[in-house]
């Protein structure tokens, strides 16, 4: 099957299904209801790994920086 025929199956099936912005929307509800949600535990737990993450990275991208900037002041002689 080529590309274009692919596409216009997909622009059939599409207006079979009811498309538009209404069909939009009942597609966008109906995968909501398949996502899997955290707990609230989970949530707490996940959100204190990503911020724990982001100041760890924080702390090395700075000390990188520290770094390349005394080596550069050291060759440079400023």
């Amino acid at each position: 099957m080529g590309i274009f025929s692919q596409a216009a199956s997909r622009a059939q099936n599409s207006k079979k299904k009811g498309g538009g912005i209404k069909g939009f929307f009942k597609g966008v509800f109906a995968e909501l209801k398949k996502v899997h949600w955290p707990t609230r535990k989970q949530l707490i737990t996940y959100t204190g790994v990503v911020i724990f993450a982001v100041l760890i990275m924080a702390v090395v991208i700075s000390a990188f920086d520290w770094i390349i900037t005394g080596l550069l002041s050291l060759i440079l002689g400023s």
